[in-house]
């Protein structure tokens, strides 16, 4: 994988707490997959620090188009709203980090992206910034942009709702803020009309691996009860569909900070997560990835 260096001066230049737009001058010449980062092994790293990941501020949940020529990301400064920004690899070339707005100022806050395993559609969360009418909306893709932000029509939205994921064969996976619990909704034209709970020992962030065989969720850590932080857990499906008794990712991912939002890239080969480092050096919250070899190491032998 190519990529190409930049001076430590312009580096630093994005070491900043808020995010401005960048003409192509000016962002740095970033090639290749993932913003030219050379891929991380078993030890969870920072995602392209400094353009993507910037100290002092919080990000979120990220996504990734089927290709890879995409990302979409949610990050807020401390006190201030959350917004959805992304990138595109256009040529070579990434693109400079700009705003989404998918709903075009109609909901003041937008969180959770999450691109389509075939790109036609964004779903994503918007609500009011006092925490409520936590509702997933969507966007389709048009020849050269989205359209405009589309409410989903669904049963899945009466209730408090945040952090969509569909699976390959079109499954929705969300939870339910209200009910403090994971479902499931299917619908054969993307209405999903029929939900169902997942049946899961517990869970928050829930995310549907590409394959389909696993769910990584976060969960307060449990094998401490005087710890207070979320950890990453994994959900392997057994052969009969159901899925087993949660395994924590233990110390190769999981840290004494809160590990939170995790997806998992659509080619399968890298678990991304947020780590709320709020009193580490690395600032509020950064973006970490790291192969999912680290999830298969702890896949029973069935």
């Amino acid at each position: 994988m190519k990529h190409s260096c930049f001076s430590i001066i312009f580096l630093l230049s994005f070491l900043v707490v808020s995010i401005k737009s960048y003409s192509q001058e000016e962002f740095p010449v970033l090639e290749g997959f993932f913003f030219g980062q050379k891929p991380p092994g078993l030890v969870p790293e920072v995602f392209a620090p400094g353009v993507v990941s910037i100290d002092g501020r919080y990000e979120g949940a990220v996504s990734f188009a089927p290709e890879l020529d995409e990302i979409y990301f949610g990050a807020n400064n401390k006190d201030q709203k959350t917004h959805i920004y992304f990138s595109r690899l256009e040529g070579n070339r990434w693109t400079p980090i700009k705003r989404a707005d998918f709903t075009n100022g109609e909901k003041e806050e937008e969180i959770h992206p999450f691109v389509t395993l075939d790109g036609k559609r964004i779903y994503f969360v918007a609500l009011k910034s006092d925490l409520t009418e936590n509702e997933i909306w969507y966007v389709n893709r048009l020849e050269n942009s989205w359209s405009k932000a589309i409410k989903l029509d669904s049963p899945v939205n009466n209730d408090q709702v945040f952090f969509p994921n569909v699976a390959k064969n079109g499954d929705l996976y969300y939870f339910n803020l209200s009910k403090g619990k994971t479902y499931n909704a299917y619908g054969g034209n993307g209405d999903f009309r029929e939900v169902k709970e997942v049946s899961m020992e517990f869970s928050h962030h829930v995310f549907i691996a590409p394959s389909q065989d696993y769910l990584v969720a976060t969960s307060k850590n449990k094998e401490d009860e005087s710890r207070k932080d979320n950890d990453i857990y994994v959900y392997f499906k057994n052969s009969d569909g159901a899925w087993i008794k949660p395994i924590s990712l233990g110390d190769a991912v999981n840290s004494s900070f809160n590990e939170k939002s995790p997806t998992i890239t659509p080619d399968g080969k890298y678990l991304f997560f947020g780590r709320s480092e709020k009193d580490g050096k690395n600032g509020l919250a950064n973006i970490y990835w790291v192969s999912t070899k680290v999830i298969e190491n702890l896949r029973p032998k069935m």
